[in-house]
């Protein structure tokens, strides 16, 4: 007798950027340059936070928090789970043609 099991499609969690992006900048409408200016970073590099091409670090976590008034901890699990080899693999498969 065999067994046969459907394999659920799992989708890969919401990049640290990404949160920020719909959660906080879009709400409160703050755009990517004031935002960059008020945490001491280049436009270019938190532009490339929010769009999921750089982690963000401890230290940026510590910025955003003090900023958006959210916890370091939050983000930086989040991250964590971008982070991961299976969520990374799924990734590089999806974007694939």
């Amino acid at each position: 007798m065999s067994i046969i099991t459907k394999q659920k499609n799992m989708h890969s969690p919401a990049h640290p950027g990404a949160i920020l992006r719909e959660l906080y900048l879009k709400p409160m409408r703050v755009t990517i340059t004031e935002a960059a200016e008020a945490l001491g970073v280049s436009r270019k590099h938190f532009s490339a936070i929010v769009n999921g091409r750089v982690p963000v670090t401890p230290d940026m976590a510590m910025r955003l928090a003090v900023a958006f008034a959210t916890s370091p901890g939050s983000l930086s699990a989040r991250q964590q789970l971008c982070a991961r080899p299976s969520n990374r693999s799924q990734r590089s498969l999806d974007a694939e043609p």
